[in-house]
């Protein structure tokens, strides 16, 4: 079994063509990365800026070592300045140099892998293909591939499983995980995700659980029992909030416990990704994340 060529400084990635077998690091503390998402105000070449100090994306690896001690990230789609091979190379040798990799890149697209209309969801997969191939440049072990609502329409699952098949198709031949996020109540709901994944039925797909999304819906117990289900079909990547608020503001608080409970349940051993989300300073709740994950793992 080779290891993936050209990884950034520790990784300890290994990969077959028949399903990817990422060696995860162990200790707690090197199983956290922290996402940009958070801090996307503070980054160039986010639209979200607000006066905030600037760091260039390629730079948010070191910036994180120097803050947090930690020395993985999770970049998000929108923050990329540029995705031509020149600033890849860039933001690869960055990342050398701050001896830290990426864990995931969170992807959002445009195009629903469910729209009625067949050129639609063409865009839809060179999207996801187009990611992929950033995300094998950068030595990213995956993305998170967002499913966008078709309008107002329910979620088709013959239509999705049949656009992210041809994704998938490409993650095997790039050796690049991808995962589903419950997230958009209408298209990424817990269970469609799940009952996606078993339809597709590939070692290239999983989910990716996120503590606090579907609980801002206010469905506090389905919402567990989502995270439940999502979790049994996690592998590399899941975001770790302690709370999350709804579109009027309201703050939904995470049971901890309760998500590091069916994380350890599950089996699961891939990394846990710092997304704060809340009102406030991402600095200081992003240090309380990482307290929180450390012990929990533990």
């Amino acid at each position: 079994m080779a290891l993936a060529a050209g990884l950034p400084y520790g990784t300890a990635f290994a990969y077959t063509k028949a399903a990817p077998a990422l060696e995860f690091p162990a200790q707690p503390r090197e199983r956290i990365a922290v996402a940009c998402y958070p801090f996307r105000e503070f980054i160039a070449g986010s639209d979200h800026k607000n006066g905030n100090p600037v760091i260039a994306l390629q730079d948010f690896a070191a910036h994180v070592v120097a803050k947090f001690g930690i020395n993985k990230i999770e970049p998000w789609s929108p923050l990329f300045p540029s995705t031509d091979p020149k600033y890849l190379e860039d933001f690869r040798s960055a990342l050398q140099a701050a001896r830290a990799q990426i864990a995931n890149i969170a992807v959002d697209g445009e195009h629903s892998p469910y729209a009625k209309d067949p050129a639609e969801r063409e865009k839809a997969i060179e999207f996801g293909k187009q990611w992929l191939d950033i995300a094998a440049s950068l030595g990213s072990p995956g993305i998170r591939l967002n499913i966008p609502p078709a309008g107002q329409i329910k979620p088709d699952l013959r239509r999705t499983a049949n656009t992210l098949l041809r994704v998938v198709e490409h993650a095997a031949v790039k050796n690049v995980v991808v995962s589903l996020e419950n997230d958009n109540p209408l298209s990424e709901d817990p269970f469609f995700l799940v009952s996606l994944i078993e339809k597709v039925n590939s070692p290239w797909l999983h989910a990716l659980p996120d503590f606090a999304n579907t609980l801002t819906t206010g469905k506090e117990e389905y919402a567990y029992r989502g995270m439940e289900a999502m979790f049994r079909h996690a592998h590399s990547i899941c975001h770790v909030k302690d709370g999350g608020t709804n579109e009027e503001g309201k703050l939904f608080p995470v049971d901890m416990a309760r998500a590091f409970g069916y994380l350890k349940q599950s089996g699961y051993k891939g990394y846990c990704s710092m997304e704060w989300d809340r009102p406030g300073d991402p600095y200081r709740g992003t240090t309380d994340l990482i307290a929180h994950t450390v012990r929990y793992l533990s």
